[in-house]
């Protein structure tokens, strides 16, 4: 045979070479491609029914917040993968926000067939080096991260609990923040789902630190996106165990996370061993898996920049928000309403030193890292952008934070981005949890107004470290309240065993008496005669609108009001007959202050609450709980009934000396008004001194100023 070949025949094979080429060029990883469709033609599916594809609670989030249903969201067309997968290929993951498939084969023939066929684009020709073996880098982004023992010294003891939580080792990652306030208001995260995209989480169906989480069906499911073929979720790798652990752990006195009641989908996007593009594509599926499912808030402590592949490599160019497949990604998931908190990165003390994939998406929330002081961690990856933005967005404790070791179980401390970002993921959905109706853009704008840097962010810590109750008041939109008050209450000055005695009627003054200090009350309310004859005595009314009563100090008062008191205990208005009324912008709940010339203030022990027609009622002489503090600041005046404690000539909150010095003493043997006469019978003698002032020295005011 003659071993030279026609011309035709070389032309031939000259193309099988050149097609083979760029077979190498859409590598993503050895023996992996990404194959992208032409369109979504002839789709089963449609955005008017978008029951068929997205889970209620995807579809609740877009209508919550007035997102549409768009073609992206269609699935990607059957007939399209099953003629991929029919080649002999073997499918991977699809992405329908790509309207893309990843694949694995090793035969060549297989890439032509797929290139042969008529929806397939022969586009983004990724790579044409060939991977040198063993030439392998530890991940950019694991390499600076750390976990270790804590030493005996550095552990914490006392006090580490809110209310509700008693955080061990954990407390200062969230205390940080100001986010025990939020806990202790109930806001843990309850109903919110968390979607984690990370490496693996070795053990994390078996760890005590967990089980909480397993036992209450938190955990919502996991998937594998880095091996579909052979999922390993939870003896592959130690990372998403740790990260789960700042946000879900529940070891009370040892280490409680920032959202312990929250659901969790674990989902595996990354392959621990190497470091391929294809990591990113894995990840775009991932993100779009707990979209349909309906998470809330993605994790993401994983970031790209340079490959096992060279020819893949990202540059800092590319860090513009717009460019890298991941982080085209995430901000196409942030489009679907969700959050996404991604690490900000541990290149800050590499030469590459700036953020990394996704990162840099500017719908991204991008979370930097300090140490327990607060200080920058030199390790945290900085900004800007390359585009010039700001990043990272905020920063969390990352260096020394409190992390379960998903070998042993144990509290042990880490450093890396990878835990500031969920500690602060925990936190933004238990601030989305106390405000359902706000947009993830809403969210995120409030955390970065409350930041300690709001005003002046730069490139090391962004925004600065956020105060998430502060967040929280931000993003209260304030709901107009009529409230009419129907309070009862007495003063031990005048009580005369059933009622009070209204001695000091004739002397009332005719305008309010709470215009000097210590009250400084500007009010003008004014009678032109007392309205009968039952009056006691003015009082001053103050409402106050806070989360709790432990927060309702002198700060939230939004209103204050002079009023007159009954014999019978009841408060009138001016009118002598009316409810006090007020109708007031309220964000949080309604707490009740009443204060007197002489007797010591009190505030309502819970919240006011509307029985019907905007009638608040309240009994203050029922009982020492209904006060604030209780029988420190309260007296009893007869079996069961209780009432406000004379003696406080000078207003000042504590019943000593200086109230018979100031008030007593300058006014003795006259027949007056005035703060001096404590049991109010028009006489200022030793009966005030010595039945109502003397024993009344162990009293103080509780009210929270």
């Amino acid at each position: 045979m003659n071993p030279k070949l026609d011309p035709m025949r070389k032309l031939y094979i000259l193309l099988v070479a050149l097609f083979f080429s760029s077979i190498c060029q859409a590598q993503v990883a050895p023996d992996k491609y990404w194959v992208k469709f032409t369109d979504k033609n002839n789709s089963p599916y449609s955005v008017n029914n978008p029951e068929a594809f997205l889970s209620q609670q995807a579809i609740d989030r877009r209508t919550a917040h007035e997102i549409p249903v768009v073609e992206n969201d269609l699935p990607v067309i059957s007939a399209y993968i099953d003629s991929v997968a029919n080649t002999g290929a073997t499918l991977l993951n699809v992405s329908k926000w790509f309207n893309s498939v990843t694949i694995y084969t090793e035969d060549p023939s297989v890439i032509v067939a797929i290139d042969a066929l008529p929806f397939v684009k022969v586009v983004d020709k990724i790579s044409s080096n060939q991977i040198i073996p063993g030439d392998q880098k530890e991940k950019p982004f694991f390499k600076n991260e750390s976990e270790n023992e804590i030493p005996d010294k550095e552990i914490l003891r006392g006090n580490t609990s809110g209310q509700g939580y008693d955080y061990g080792q954990a407390w200062n990652q969230i205390n940080m923040l100001n986010g025990i306030p939020l806990h202790d208001l109930g806001f843990d995260g309850k109903d919110m789902t968390i979607a984690i995209l990370d490496a693996g989480f070795l053990n994390a169906d078996d760890l005590s630190a967990f089980d909480s989480l397993w036992i209450n069906n938190q955990i919502l499911g996991y998937k594998d996106f880095a091996d579909p073929i052979n999922p390993d979720i939870f003896d592959s790798h130690t990372h998403g165990t740790k990260v789960l652990s700042t946000m879900g752990a529940n070891l009370p006195g040892e280490m409680v996370g920032t959202a312990p009641k929250a659901n969790y989908w674990l989902l595996r996007s990354e392959y621990g061993p190497t470091e391929y593009l294809i990591e990113e594509l894995n990840w775009a599926s991932a993100a779009e898996f707990a979209d349909s499912v309906g998470a809330d808030v993605i994790n993401s402590s994983l970031g790209y920049t340079t490959f096992d592949d060279p020819s893949h490599d990202h540059t800092y160019q590319d860090m513009d928000g717009n460019t890298t497949p991941i982080t085209i990604a995430a901000d196409l998931a942030a489009s679907k309403g969700m959050i996404v908190v991604n690490s900000a990165g541990n290149s800050g003390n590499s030469a590459w030193l700036y953020i990394g994939a996704p990162a840099d998406g500017d719908s991204v929330f991008s979370i930097g890292a300090v140490n327990s002081e607060g200080n920058y961690a030199s390790f945290s990856s900085i900004g800007p952008t390359a585009d010039g933005r700001v990043k990272p967005d905020v920063v969390a404790q990352g260096s020394g934070s409190a992390i379960v070791s998903a070998y042993s179980g144990n509290v042990v401390s880490g450093s890396g981005t990878s835990f500031s970002s969920p500690i602060t993921a925990g936190m933004v959905a238990c601030l989305w949890q106390a405000n359902p109706t706000k947009r993830n853009t809403e969210i995120m704008d409030a955390i970065r107004q409350s930041a300690s840097l709001a005003n002046t962010p730069n490139m090391l810590l962004g925004y600065g470290i956020p105060d998430y109750y502060k967040a929280d008041s931000l993003l209260y939109d304030p709901v107009m309240k009529e409230i009419k008050l129907n309070i009862k209450l007495f003063l031990e000055g005048p009580f005369n065993g059933e009622d009070m005695n209204a001695s000091l009627n004739t002397l009332l003054p005719l305008d309010q008496p709470y215009n000097t200090p210590p009250f400084n009350y500007p009010g003008e309310e004014q009678v032109t005669t007392i309205p009968d004859v039952d009056m006691v005595d003015w009082i001053l009314v103050e409402l106050r609108d806070a989360p709790s009563t432990s927060q309702a100090n002198a700060g939230t008062i939004i209103a204050r009001r002079a009023a007159f008191l009954k014999q019978n205990g009841a408060i009138v208005d001016t009118s002598g007959t009316n409810l006090l009324s007020f109708n007031l912008p309220v964000s949080d709940s309604i707490y009740l202050v009443i204060r007197h010339r002489n007797h010591l203030g009190v505030m309502t022990s819970v919240a006011l609450e509307n029985a019907g027609g905007d009638v608040y009622s309240y009994d203050f002489t029922s009982n020492a709980n209904r006060v604030h503090g209780g029988i420190a600041g309260y007296k009893v005046l007869k079996e069961g009934v209780y009432g406000l404690v004379s003696g406080d000539g000078n207003a000042d909150g504590n019943i000593n000396t200086v109230d018979i010095l100031q008030t007593w003493e300058i006014k003795a043997g006259s027949n007056v008004y005035h703060p001096g006469d404590y049991n109010c019978d028009t006489q200022i003698d030793n009966v005030d001194k010595d039945i109502f002032w003397l024993p009344n020295r162990i009293f103080s005011s509780q009210v929270p100023e």
